[in-house]
C-alpha cells in the first residue's frame, strides 16, 4: 500500500468546540467544514492535518460511533517550553508537567475538550541505556 496522506479524525459530540479548541491552542486553520466534518491543516506546516467528525453521524459505521478515546497525539515542536508557557496560560489542563525523559525527549501531556491526550514533544539526547534500544540511525532522527 501506497500511502499519499495520513491524519486522525477525531469523533465527538462537539464539532464546532473541537475545532475551535485547534485552532486557538495549536494553531490549525479549517480547509473544509460542512457542520458534521472540519477538516483542519496546521497553520505552520501544510502536511499536519487532523480531522473531526460528529461521531453519531450516519456515514460512521452504527458500531464504531461516539467519541474518541483512548488516544494520545503527539506534536513534535521545535520549543516545547513556548507552547508549554501558552498552554498554562490559556488555563489547560496540565496532565504531565513538562520535562526531560531519558528516552529521549523534553515534553508536557494536557488534553482536548473530548478527554483526548496531546502529548507536545521535542526530541532530546537519549540516555545511554535508551541509546542500545533504538534501531540503528533511529536515535535523534
Amino acid at each position: 500500500m501506497r500511502t499519499t496522506s495520513y491524519y486522525p479524525v477525531l469523533m465527538t459530540g462537539d464539532v464546532d468546540g473541537t475545532k475551535d479548541f485547534y485552532i486557538n491552542h495549536f494553531r490549525f486553520k479549517p480547509l473544509f467544514e460542512s457542520g458534521w466534518y472540519v477538516h483542519l491543516q496546521s497553520a505552520e506546516d501544510r502536511r499536519v492535518n487532523l480531522g473531526i467528525v460528529q461521531g453519531d453521524h450516519e456515514t460512521i459505521p452504527e458500531e464504531g460511533r461516539g467519541r474518541t478515546s483512548g488516544l494520545l497525539i503527539n506534536f513534535e515542536v521545535r520549543d516545547p517550553d513556548a507552547v508549554y508557557e501558552r498552554i498554562v496560560a490559556a488555563g489547560l489542563p496540565i496532565l504531565r508537567s513538562l520535562r526531560d525523559e531519558p528516552f529521549g525527549q523534553r515534553h508536557f501531556i494536557t488534553r482536548d475538550p473530548n478527554g483526548v491526550l496531546i502529548d507536545v514533544i521535542k526530541p532530546i539526547p537519549p540516555s545511554a541505556a535508551f541509546l542500545a534500544q533504538f534501531a540503528e540511525g533511529a536515535a535523534g532522527a
